[in-house]
């Protein structure tokens, strides 16, 4: 497995580039029941969480969400502060632990990629601008997805639903969120 590093610094990056300044918090997103400020406050908690968990700290010390005056600059201190804790070398191969388990830090990384990706999709599709997102990114936390987790079983502590099957022709974003249970079409709909 490859460095994950540069994905996850180029996933949490394209976070904060869609941020513009007319925001409407209470847009709703493809995350059920989460407006865009939720997730904005969820996403702020990841990058803590990236960071927190890189230092060795347990990944529930944090709230789930924390809601801010200026996410731009939150995200900005976020990505500053996760560059600070991963760009060590030896952070890869620690044990740490995670919202799933406890893994090496190479695996958290690459499962950070994967939730910083599928929620700059869910936050691309409610802000309208899913054009702008990077599809290398959604290849790689698409490919990293299948090989971590299985299409069968899926509930219980495994956060995500079955996986949705989608066209030939998807894009490799409908891929990513199609196997993480998100039927995209629906989404757009």
């Amino acid at each position: 497995m490859t460095d994950p590093r540069p994905l996850l610094y180029r996933a949490a990056e394209q976070v904060g580039a869609l941020l513009g300044p007319d925001l409407r918090l209470d847009a709703p997103t493809p995350c059920e029941g989460w407006t865009v400020g939720d997730l904005l406050a969820h996403l702020v908690r990841v990058h803590r969480r990236v960071a927190h968990v890189g230092r060795g700290g347990h990944p529930f010390d944090l709230p789930h969400q924390t809601p801010v005056e200026d996410y731009a600059d939150a995200f900005a201190d976020g990505r500053r502060e996760i560059a600070d804790v991963w760009d060590d070398d030896a952070v890869l191969d620690r044990q740490l632990a995670v919202p799933w388990g406890t893994v090496p830090g190479r695996a958290a990384a690459w499962g950070y990629v994967r939730e910083f990706t599928a929620h700059g999709w869910d936050l691309a599709v409610a802000l309208d601008v899913v054009d702008v997102l990077d599809p290398e990114l959604a290849g790689a936390a698409l490919e990293v997805a299948r090989a971590s987790l299985p299409a069968q079983p899926r509930g219980g502590d495994i956060p995500f639903g079955p996986v949705v099957e989608v066209g030939e022709d998807a894009g490799p974003y409908d891929r990513l969120v199609a196997w993480l249970g998100r039927d995209p079409s629906r989404v757009r709909a």
